[in-house]
């Protein structure tokens, strides 16, 4: 605090207005009274009532608090884009710095100075073990490992070099090369360093399945369907780049390769799915020998002709590096040169989604500019910023400009429903997805819209296509409607069991959230489905799975959130049930965390180190249900303000973000900072009507 005006600004904007006028009426404040003898006589006052319980301190405690998110406030405008929008780096692992690499080699444009950048990046990220992991805190992870030791030889490092001798030990006593994932397995076998043997058949011909049909692309997930396309179009092509001799792998095989067992390994049950789809890839590899290709060259047409007309005028497709790196490659295998303006565009996006130094280069996945932005303006607005604030209104147009217009991919599967919804990037008009939508509706609803937009009749439509979406088990999913069968997650290239968009429940509770705040109430037929659906959904010690966030406490978050603002009593056994759970796995220090374990080993479900994310979706859940008094909420709250830097952000180093659970995690560097201010904002609002 600068002066005694700020410490009284900051008291008389906490204090409810008519209780303030009655404490001056008794206390008679005055510009002569020093500010500590003010606070002195207002607690005196209000200890003085038998009706109040009101601890000591508690006015510099709501200073700190107000003084927290001034600073909070004056940081997220500090980074606002000139344009109106926020945008946070996408911290992952290193496959896709390692397959940026690769891609350079593949696409025959190796630039050595980038090279070099991201091979400092990987470098400088290797763990003492010689591993690289696939989050913050993790342990090695061998495919990341060996993707990485790849590239660092395609940059010219020697096997010999202390770093690769450390990655190699790793590699080797997890079982080498052949331990690797599929992806990792199919990439190497571009470059000659693994047998396609060792690979599941993904045959292009599957783009002439019918739609009606149960097994067709479009019963893939969008992620996994703009992969695949592509995918399909090498794994036919089988294309060997050539590399440096000094680049082989043949040292991370335990056997010489010649001797290597490349088949795959059966399931201990005769009759399961895995083990037909090991008798299908057979077949499948047996056509491929045939000589015959009438039908292979008439699908790689389809599917080249799928693969252009999904791409983004910004050279962009599906929004995420593999979809794009995939689609570039296939394009050039087909025999297009690297002028040819879908290439090119398609690199160009790439590289856009570099975050570059002088000394460093790394990938992104992808970029979420949309999702920050919704964010940061509805922490701000929470927090107290006016609705007509001109920075507000100038975030509120950047968003309404990115409104989708027309049909993607989500119209296969939804023919009835018009387009209205916001995808999570810049550019990906294909994959509006549910959760930014919701998002964004929810952070417009109170911002004033810029000249010339309607903002009710934008909001209508983004809400009916988004309600459109509402799956038959009453859950929502991310990118298309009922994209769920099970049998996807069994099919050989699929290890990391990722094709699917079925309901979750983070998703779910929060368009709960958004129906409560537009008005809608339990007796709504589908907020009535999606209550069922979370109901069904709960995990038995209270909690709800988290698919986009780590991970019961993501998803517990979104489902209380959401079941408190439609009117779900705290008191119904299954309500009850979560918030025990949440105030269960506090942390000593006040604070809550979760582990990335917590998706594979139950041990880990609620548990780990205090983090800024972590700790205010928890802080959220337990306010949107009246415990904002709750001493251990108020330790909650300190943890944040205590851990608040002078800058006005936090600090956070951990992945609370997922792409993928068990497989690819993301530190969402705006997260640590957005939140807690949305969490200090609800916790002073409710406080002020206690």
């Amino acid at each position: 605090m600068n002066s005694n005006n700020d410490k009284l600004n900051i008291l008389t904007s906490f204090i409810n207005p008519s209780f303030l006028h009655q404490i001056k009426n008794k206390v008679g404040l005055s510009k002569g009274l020093d500010y500590e003898d003010i606070i002195k006589s207002l607690e005196h006052l209000l200890l003085q009532e038998n009706d109040l319980d009101v601890p000591e301190g508690i006015f510099d405690a709501q200073c700190k608090i107000s003084s927290s998110i001034k600073k909070a406030q004056e940081y997220l405008f500090g980074i606002q884009q000139p344009d109106g929008h926020w945008i946070g780096e996408l911290e992952a692992n290193m496959t896709l710095t390692a397959e940026y690499i690769m891609l350079m080699y593949f696409m025959d444009m190796v630039d050595q100075k980038k090279l070099q950048k991201a091979a400092n990046y990987i470098l400088k990220k290797q763990l003492a073990d010689g591993s690289w992991p696939i989050f913050y805190g993790g342990e090695g992870d061998i495919s990341t490992t060996v993707e990485s030791y790849f590239a660092l030889k395609l940059a010219g490092y020697d096997k010999d070099h202390p770093s690769l001798i450390k990655a190699r030990e790793f590699i080797l006593s997890c079982g080498g090369i052949m331990k690797s994932r599929v992806i990792t397995k199919i990439t190497l076998a571009f470059f000659g360093q693994f047998d396609w043997k060792g690979t599941p058949s993904l045959p292009v011909e599957m783009l002439y399945i019918p739609r009606f049909s149960s097994f067709n692309i479009y019963e893939f997930s969008s992620w996994a369907r703009v992969c695949v396309v592509p995918l399909s179009v090498l794994m036919e092509l089988k294309p060997l780049i050539k590399i440096p001799k000094n680049a082989f792998l043949d040292e991370l095989y335990l056997a010489s390769r010649e001797k290597q067992d490349f088949s795959f390994e059966k399931d201990d049950n005769f009759i399961s799915w895995h083990n037909f789809f090991i008798g299908m890839d057979k077949i499948l590899k047996l056509l491929e020998k045939s000589p015959i290709k009438i039908s292979t060259k008439l699908a790689l047409r389809k599917a080249e002709k799928w693969i252009l007309d999904h791409q983004d005028e910004s050279g962009d497709w599906g929004g995420i590096f593999p979809a794009m790196a995939y689609s570039i490659m296939a394009l050039r295998s087909l025999g297009y040169d690297n002028e040819f303006p879908a290439i090119k565009k398609g690199f160009e996006a790439i590289e856009r989604f570099h975050i570059e130094t002088d000394e460093y280069i790394h990938q992104q996945s992808c970029v979420s500019p949309v999702w920050d932005t919704g964010w940061s303006l509805l922490a701000l607005r929470e927090s107290g910023i006016s609705g007509n604030h001109p920075s507000l209104v100038k975030a509120a147009g950047w968003l309404y400009d990115r409104q989708a217009s027309s049909d993607g991919d989500w119209k296969i599967k939804n023919p009835q429903a018009q387009p209205g919804g916001w995808s999570f990037e810049y550019f990906n008009k294909f994959y509006p997805d549910t959760d930014d939508t919701g998002l964004i509706i929810l952070s417009l609803k109170d911002v004033q819209a810029p000249d010339g937009v309607d903002k009710s009749q934008r909001i209508r439509k983004a809400l009916q296509w988004l309600l459109s979406m509402q799956n038959t088990d009453g859950g929502w999913g991310a990118f298309d409607k009922d994209v769920n069968n099970p049998i996807y997650n069994k099919i050989l290239f699929n290890d990391f069991k990722t094709m699917l968009d079925p309901s979750c429940p983070d998703i779910t509770g929060r368009v709960i959230e958004l129906l409560a705040k537009l008005g809608y109430d339990k007796n709504f037929e589908p907020v009535r489905n999606a209550i069922s659906y979370l109901k069904r959904e709960q995990h038995p010690d209270g909690p709800w799975f988290g698919r986009w966030g780590v991970n019961y406490m993501y998803g517990t978050w979104a489902v209380l959130v959401g079941l408190a603002g439609i009117g779900v009593d705290r008191n119904e056994k299954y309500v009850a049930r979560a918030i025990n759970w949440l105030f269960d796995i506090q942390n000593e220090d006040g604070g809550w965390g979760e582990h990335c374990h917590s998706y594979k080993s139950p041990q880990y479900v609620g548990r780990g180190i205090s983090t800024p994310s972590q700790t205010s979706w928890a802080l959220l859940s337990l306010i949107s249900y009246g415990f904002a008094g709750d001493a251990r909420v108020q330790k909650g709250i300190d943890f944040l303000i205590d851990r608040q830097l002078p800058s006005g952000t936090w600090e956070e180093k951990e992945f609370t973000g997922t792409g993928f659970p068990n497989a690819f995690y993301i530190r969402y560097h705006l997260y640590r900072h957005y939140f807690p201010l949305l969490t200090l904002a609800n916790f002073k609002k409710t406080a002020k009507t206690v």
